[in-house]
C-alpha cells in the first residue's frame, strides 16, 4: 500500500479517545507501517472533544486530516460523529457508538440534544456502521470499553490479521484490564 490512509478518532473526554489510536497506531506499525499521530484536546476534563489524527502508509509526512481526508471516522458518541463527518472522504466509512452524552448546553438546559443524528448521516450516503458499544462493553465488563469495542468494529472492515490487533491490545492496556479489553475488541469485531 502506497497510499496514506487516515482515520478521525472523536469522543468526549474521559472515553479513552487517546488508547485507541495508540492501539490503531501499534497495529498498523505492526503491519509495517510509517504511522503518524496527533492530539487535539478539547475541554477534555470537562466533557468536551477530543480528537486524535492516525494516518499510517508507506511513507507518512504529516499527521494532520484535513477536511474530507479522512477514510474513516470512528466516534465514540452521535454528536461527535455528527460534528466530524465532513472530515469524512467521499466512499468513506463513519463507525459510531449508538451512544448519546449531552454536552454542557444540554446539561445546562441552554440547548437540546438534536434528534435523529444517525438516520440524518444514513441519509447523506456514507458507508455507516453504528454500534450499540456501551451495552457491548457493559457485556465485557466495564462500560469504559466502549473504545476497544469500537477499535474492534472497525478493525473488522480492515485488511489486517485479528492476532495483529490483539498484540497491539497486549502492548497498550495494561495487564489487570486486558482480557476485558480483548473480549470487548471481539464483541466490537463481531458486531
Amino acid at each position: 500500500m502506497s497510499e496514506v490512509k487516515s482515520v478521525i478518532i472523536v469522543g468526549v473526554g474521559g472515553q479513552g479517545t487517546l488508547l485507541a489510536s495508540r492501539i490503531l497506531g501499534y497495529a498498523m506499525m505492526n503491519e509495517g507501517f510509517d504511522v503518524k499521530v496527533s492530539e487535539v484536546h478539547g475541554m477534555s476534563q470537562r466533557g468536551g472533544s477530543v480528537v486524535t489524527y492516525v494516518r499510517y502508509g508507506e511513507k507518512v509526512a504529516s499527521p494532520v486530516i484535513e477536511t474530507g481526508e479522512a477514510d474513516v471516522v470512528l466516534a465514540f458518541e452521535q454528536l461527535e460523529a455528527a460534528r466530524f463527518l465532513p472530515y469524512l472522504k467521499a466512499g468513506g466509512t463513519l463507525v459510531t457508538s449508538t451512544q448519546r452524552i449531552d454536552p454542557m448546553p444540554v446539561i445546562t438546559g441552554v440547548a437540546e440534544y438534536p434528534e435523529g443524528l444517525l438516520e440524518a448521516i444514513s441519509g447523506k450516503g456514507v458507508k455507516l456502521l453504528a454500534v450499540g458499544a456501551l451495552s457491548l462493553a457493559e457485556q465485557a465488563g466495564s462500560a469504559k470499553a466502549v473504545n476497544v469495542v469500537l477499535i474492534g468494529a472497525m478493525a473488522r472492515g480492515m485488511d489486517v490479521e485479528k492476532e495483529i490487533w490483539l498484540n497491539a491490545l497486549e502492548h497498550c492496556v495494561p495487564g489487570k484490564f486486558l482480557e476485558m479489553n480483548k473480549k470487548a475488541f471481539e464483541l466490537g469485531y463481531q458486531a
